[in-house]
């Protein structure tokens, strides 16, 4: 089975890919993250996985088309269901890509993160998948979890401390809308 596999950054893609791989799936990686920001995060992100793919033998697809505005301008005023619309953005590309390109299915790293609103994830792949005519493929990853930190701490991999836009980066070090004082960073654990 050929597999899209949608990567939002490389210590997320870990245990997903062994996963997948131990499956006997046959998966190219699919880099499309409109929503990390600034830049220089992006570029962090992307810079950490591409030698990791590259030592997995796992080819990639980068969609680098690198737009702040466009994201910003579809969530201003929606902030609220932001991580939805972002999901929506990602997954609906992904399951396009994978149809286009002869894929039997399409998944994300998503799936993997305890920090992600993981239903709202399942959902969302699963309506792109039906929109695109091409199969979702579920897995929840979450169980992997503490094993892949370990792994991606053991490989020296850069392991960002929020979601990847400009509101996680601010509910991460701010403590969200309701603290009354900055929370302090940890090592980060996305």
């Amino acid at each position: 089975m050929k597999v899209l596999l949608h990567i939002c950054c490389a210590p997320c893609a870990l245990m997903p890919f062994l996963r997948l791989s131990g499956e006997g799936l046959e998966l190219m990686g699919y880099f499309y993250n409109p929503n990390i920001q600034p830049f220089t995060e992006q570029r962090r992100r992307l810079d950490a996985l591409t030698p990791w793919a590259d030592q997995q033998g796992l080819k990639l697809i980068v969609h680098d088309d690198y737009d702040p505005r466009a994201w910003l301008r579809q969530m201003v005023y929606r902030e609220n269901q932001r991580c939805g619309i972002c999901y929506h953005q990602r997954l609906t590309l992904a399951a396009q890509v994978a149809r286009r390109g002869g894929f039997d299915a399409f998944t994300t790293t998503l799936l993997y993160s305890i920090r992600q609103k993981h239903d709202l994830i399942a959902d969302t792949g699963r309506a792109a998948a039906s929109e695109q005519g091409v199969e979702f493929l579920y897995r929840d990853f979450r169980p992997d979890w503490r094993q892949g930190v370990q792994l991606s701490r053991d490989l020296g991999l850069y392991r960002q401390a929020y979601c990847g836009c400009i509101y996680s980066e601010s509910e991460r070090y701010q403590g969200g809308k309701s603290a009354s004082r900055p929370v302090q960073p940890s090592s980060g654990e996305r």
